[in-house]
């Protein structure tokens, strides 16, 4: 339950500077997203030097997609690089979270009214959670879906000041060298599965080993 809670409760915050934003108000809701990955960023350590024992192997979350030969389970897969990356990801993310409590606290290309802060940090905190997914996936359509998850938030980020015709266009340049990575992924995913008839990492590893 803890791998669980370090890898959605990224999705959580954003979910909550998103929405929640009108009703608690932006400085709550960003207080809340930091301190979630900040915390995410401790626990991470205390599993990664084993003060917190966690068992490797798989853990399945839920069911996914179910269809003929396919049966793709959302896992999470639990070994010595995954702990790193866990590590990586969320102590990299709680830096940038604090940097950004006092960059984006006047920022000049918006309003003095206008809410911005809390879309920014609900932005930033997806990212984070779309890359946890794609570092713990246990197969390769999950991967696949961290995969598009950085890549939907790394067009929000770049295009994070929409009035500006300079940040419209790098994001939308984003975007499509993106689809262009995709479709060689998705490529790879069909010629994998069509020879190991099977799309989960162990199984893959065992048949081309």
């Amino acid at each position: 339950m803890l791998i669980e809670l370090l890898i959605f409760g990224p999705l959580l915050g954003s979910l909550f500077a998103g929405f929640m934003h009108r009703s608690i108000g932006e400085n709550g809701v960003i207080i809340l997203a930091t301190s979630i990955v900040l915390l995410g960023a401790l626990v991470s350590w205390f599993i990664f030097l084993d003060i917190i024992v966690v068992e490797n192997g798989s853990i399945v979350v839920f069911e996914w997609i179910v269809s003929g030969a396919l049966n793709s389970q959302w896992a999470v897969k639990i070994d010595s690089l995954v702990k790193v990356m866990l590590v990586v990801v969320l102590s990299v993310s709680s830096l940038v979270h604090l940097y950004s409590l006092g960059y984006m606290r006047h920022d000049h290309n918006w309003n003095s009214g206008e809410k911005y802060k809390a879309r920014f940090f609900s932005y930033l905190s997806f990212f984070t959670f779309a890359m946890l997914v794609l570092v713990s996936a246990d197969n390769l359509l999950q991967l696949f879906f961290g995969w598009e998850g950085v890549g939907v938030a790394s067009y929000l980020l770049i295009g994070f000041y929409f009035k500006k015709p300079s940040a419209n266009n790098a994001a939308m340049k984003a975007f499509i060298v993106n689809r262009v990575g995709d479709f060689g992924f998705l490529i790879g995913i069909f010629i994998i599965f069509f020879y190991a008839e099977s799309i989960d990492f162990s199984d893959i590893f065992n048949f081309f080993a």
